[in-house]
């Protein structure tokens, strides 16, 4: 089927290569949705097409694919407890319940991702670095990016985790595959540089996180990096919407809010 023709007529700032519709085709990608996508392409190598506008290779799509498993869900955190409480409230809304969940995507929970890639990102950027600097070249700049956040009071992003306070279980698999693909870029080995350097300076072990492990992937594996935090929040819909059908069967929001209504009482 041959993709419908964009409306002549539209003015530019009205027009999208993401996707559209007419009577009787439907397009993305710039591609017939049914006949080009649906069937051949993973919902993995659509998200990478649809923010890079070129399909991933076999590699690409298969680091991508793991770190969007590596941030679905991560137990019951505070995004996946705003998701069940709010369900809570609103049974009947679950699109409201996920938006909850999500909206917690900030500097401590989902955001790292999104964080780090950009620091890691503008470190390179700033430093001119080549497209494949050297170790000393990454240490070096990883030196100047970690004395400049500690000197601004600033958190380094991508270091620390509030559970896993020796090895983020996440990280070394994520490296490893990386590895075994040859997608092993300057953003993933300078993050490494930076955990090595903040301890140098802070007497401090940090281990490398999964969040900003994979912040520093998705910008390897060219995605922009102000487009990390939205493909992190693809990945952590799919675990929201899991606990959600795990709150109508067994109930976390109702209990919690009522425990927290008794001790309350106590007080």
């Amino acid at each position: 089927m041959t993709p419908p023709t964009p409306d002549s007529s539209a003015p530019d700032w009205a027009r999208t290569w993401i996707g559209g519709s007419t009577r009787d085709a439907i397009t993305v990608a710039g591609r017939d949705l049914p006949t080009e996508i649906m069937g051949r392409l993973t919902l993995t190598e659509l998200s990478y097409l649809l923010v890079t506008r070129r399909e991933p290779t076999p590699q690409q799509r298969r680091l991508l694919d793991a770190v969007l498993v590596s941030l679905a869900d991560h137990g019951l955190t505070p995004s996946a407890l705003a998701a069940r409480l709010t369900y809570t409230g609103a049974p009947e809304a679950i699109q409201g319940a996920v938006a909850a969940g999500l909206l917690g995507a900030g500097s401590v929970f989902l955001g790292p991702a999104g964080d780090t890639a950009q620091f890691l990102f503008d470190a390179l950027r700033d430093d001119d670095a080549p497209a494949d600097p050297d170790d000393a070249a990454l240490h070096a700049i990883a030196a100047r990016a970690v004395d400049a956040r500690r000197a601004a009071g600033e958190r380094v992003p991508g270091l620390g985790h509030p559970v896993h306070k020796d090895v983020d279980p996440r990280t070394p698999r994520l490296y490893a595959i990386a590895r075994e693909e040859g997608l092993l870029g300057p953003h993933l080995r300078l993050l490494e540089h930076v955990a090595v350097v903040n301890e140098e300076r802070s007497g401090k072990h940090l281990p490398v996180n999964g969040a900003g492990a994979g912040g520093a992937a998705l910008v390897d594996l060219g995605l922009p990096p102000s487009s990390a935090r939205g493909v992190v929040l693809i990945a952590r819909t799919a675990g929201l919407v899991a606990h959600l059908v795990e709150e109508a069967e067994q109930p976390v929001g109702m209990p919690l809010w009522l425990e927290v209504e008794r001790r309350a009482g106590e007080a």
